[in-house]
Formats: C-alpha cells, sequence, structure tokens
C-alpha cells in the first residue's frame, strides 16, 4: 500500500522532474536528462507500490492495479499518459530486442493462449521487472530467469 511518506517522495520527484525539464529545454541532452528522471520516477513509483494487492481493472492504490493499470499509473506519476490495456500498451511503444533493455522499458508476455499479449511489466534491469501478477497476489518483483516468465515472454517495448 502507499503511505503518506510515499506520496510525499513521490510528489517531491514529480516537482523536481518539472523544474529539471523547464531548465532543460526540449533538445539535446536535456531531453535525454528528462527522459532518464521520467524513467527514475516510473521505476520509484512502482517500487512504492510493491505489496499494492491486484485488482482486475484496478488503476490506483487504493483500488489495488492489475498489470496495465500499474504501468499506466507509474507513467502518470511521471508526467506520461499511456493507453490503459496491454494490447495498447503492446501497440504504443518502440520494439526494443532483450540484450537492449534498459531500466523503465515495458516487457510484455503472452500468458493466455489465443491472445497477442496479456501481461505486462516494467523492466528494472538486472534481469528482474515490476509487475501485478494475478488475483490473489500483490505487486512484486519477479525475475525474466524464471522458468515461467522465460517460457511466457514475448517481447519488450520502450516508452521512453
Amino acid at each position: 500500500m502507499i503511505t503518506n511518506r510515499n506520496l510525499n517522495r513521490l510528489l517531491g520527484a514529480l516537482l523536481l522532474i518539472g523544474g529539471l525539464s523547464l531548465l532543460s529545454g526540449c533538445g539535446g541532452r536535456g531531453h535525454h536528462r528528462h527522459h532518464e528522471e521520467a524513467r527514475q520516477t516510473v521505476i520509484e513509483t512502482a517500487k512504492n507500490l510493491l505489496g499494492t494487492p491486484y485488482k482486475y481493472g484496478g488503476n490506483s492504490p487504493r483500488r489495488g492495479f492489475d498489470c496495465s493499470g500499474l504501468v499506466q499509473y507509474s507513467h502518470k506519476v511521471a508526467g506520461i499518459q499511456l493507453p490503459r490495456t496491454t494490447r495498447q500498451l503492446y501497440r504504443a511503444t518502440k520494439p526494443v530486442r532483450r540484450r537492449f533493455l534498459l531500466p523503465g522499458d515495458l516487457v510484455f508476455f503472452r500468458i493466455n493462449p489465443g491472445h497477442t499479449v496479456s501481461h505486462v511489466g516494467i523492466y528494472l534491469g538486472n534481469g528482474k521487472f515490476i509487475h501485478a501478477p494475478s488475483s490473489g497476489k500483490r505487486v512484486k518483483i519477479s525475475s525474466l530467469k524464471e522458468r515461467y516468465w522465460t517460457r511466457h515472454y514475448l517481447a519488450a517495448g520502450r516508452v521512453l
């Protein structure tokens, strides 16, 4: 669950990013720096939500999260609007080869037969990702090296 302390940290990060983006402008290194800061905010936001209950259709700390709700919410805190469903997220990202994954990239899985894509998480680095797994579980960190996730891995995509 998100605490007041974590919420204050998130708001502070948002204010910092907003101020830095005004100073850096849109071109050159400032643009790259803004993307790195946004990636960090996405990751910190998701980590602050560890333990939040899974809720089908959930997209807030109070209601809980499904996988795409967690991704959308974490990006929204960083000032980035993303589509709501896993399929829409998959289509909205730029494909990235697994060996070129960066923290903040999205990782997609095909779990349900007959679906192109059915699960999404946020890559953290070192083969780990954070996600809202399924009913009865909570937002957690998993490894792409775990047999289950290796078997169901579909692709990765970049927003930032």
